[in-house]
């Protein structure tokens, strides 16, 4: 095991104990209770970011070729969570009183937990992912051509659009996120946290491999 290997491996382990013990559970549990949206920034930074360096080393076979900047992504995923939290709950909520007003169908856990899904990843992963895409081309950008400050304009430009839609929005929001997130409308509160924060590495694995992806030409 290549040392960089070793250092992502104990990283994950030492947060999954952390997570399962029960003395220091318990903490996590209050902490994520009393605090939501520094808990999803901690969450969201870390998982997130490590799941885009071990899509890295998984491509590229060896850790020598990491992105630059990686404080500053871990700092957009850290915003980017704490955004998470809020519409979590405005989706959990709001599909309960559009039931409740017969706006939405009802039919038991399994129906709510897939309509807040599906609604929240087809209005709002959309402008999440595509929120992301942006922050991380630009970060590109900078370290690429140290001294310029890429305008909305160049990095509209440099994002392959045709790519991610057709993987990113059209294949991995209906064949993964909506099944994934049904689930974790399903789960208790406690544990629907947890399953949030593991959905978070998946989430930087899927987008770094969308970033890795040809391009696709007109």
């Amino acid at each position: 095991m290549k040392k960089g290997d070793f250092i992502w491996t104990l990283i994950m382990i030492a947060m999954i104990g952390f997570i399962a013990a029960p003395a220091t559970n318990k903490i996590f549990m209050e902490f994520t209770g009393e605090h939501p949206y520094v808990s999803g920034f901690i969450k969201f930074s870390i998982l997130a970011t490590m799941g885009e360096l071990l899509a890295v080393r998984i491509m590229r076979k060896d850790w020598s070729s990491l992105p630059k900047g990686i404080p500053y992504r871990a700092l957009v995923w850290g915003m980017l969570g704490m955004l998470i939290v809020l519409a979590f709950e405005i989706y959990g909520s709001g599909v309960i009183s559009a039931q409740e007003k017969g706006l939405l169908p009802q039919g038991g856990k399994i129906v709510y937990a897939f309509l807040v899904s599906a609604l929240l990843n087809t209005t709002f992963a959309p402008m999440l992912m595509g929120t992301h895409k942006i922050t991380d081309t630009y970060i590109d950008l900078v370290y690429k051509n140290p001294g310029e400050r890429p305008t909305l304009a160049v990095i509209a430009e440099t994002i392959d659009w045709k790519g991610f839609l057709s993987f990113v929005i059209m294949k991995t929001l209906p064949l993964f996120w909506i099944p994934a997130h049904t689930i974790t409308f399903l789960l208790p509160p406690e544990y629907k946290v947890l399953f949030a924060a593991s959905l978070s590495l998946a989430l930087g694995l899927i987008l770094a491999f969308a970033k890795s992806r040809p391009v696709i030409k007109s």
